[in-house]
């Protein structure tokens, strides 16, 4: 396990089923980092409303907002890793800048990470086993309705770690990220 002296704050962004979550738990362990994947934050919100509603909106927001508070309190040495799935609209780019500001507020460095893949390998891995009991989208029709209409937010101004991982296993591609962001 490798540690960093000062903080970092990591975010993995890539569409659903490219291995975010995966990848994100073998980096997080090189980092000596806390995960928090998307789905920390949204499954209480979708346990209780369904996806879309106001009092789902709104229950996210909260705890959205209540963990990211909690975060910048942190020992300035901790660091931290998340996953998303943000595209290049108006609402997924303000939900990055906070990550942003949390690294900023925190005094860390902030990195952007993009994963993708080619999306024959995208849809395969969408579908496996398991995804549904995480809450995770497995409707093939959806993702690709995604890739077509929106391009993944890439971080302009941020230190930016691009990587395709249709060929590499999650622990390859969290060695290469860590070799990038450890250099």
């Amino acid at each position: 396990m490798t540690t960093q002296r000062s903080g970092l704050v990591v975010h993995i962004n890539g569409w659903p089923g490219t291995g975010k979550l995966t990848i994100a738990r073998h980096l997080a362990e090189r980092l000596g980092a806390r995960l928090a994947d998307n789905h920390t934050l949204i499954n209480p919100a979708e346990a209780l409303f369904a996806r879309g509603t106001p009092l789902y909106r709104s229950l996210r927001a909260a705890i959205r907002e209540s963990v990211l508070d909690h975060l910048a309190r942190a020992p300035a040495e901790q660091s931290f890793v998340f996953t998303d799935a943000l595209s290049d609209d108006a609402s997924d780019t303000r939900a990055f800048e906070d990550y942003a500001e949390l690294a900023r507020l925190r005094g860390a460095r902030f990195v952007a990470v993009v994963i993708d893949c080619d999306v024959e390998e995208n849809l395969k891995r969408l579908t496996r086993a398991g995804r549904s009991k995480q809450h995770k989208l497995t409707d093939p029709a959806i993702l690709l309705d995604l890739r077509a209409k929106h391009r993944l937010l890439r971080g302009n101004g941020h230190a930016v770690v691009e990587i395709d991982v249709t060929t590499l296993g999650a622990n390859e591609a969290a060695e290469y990220i860590a070799g990038r962001i450890l250099a």
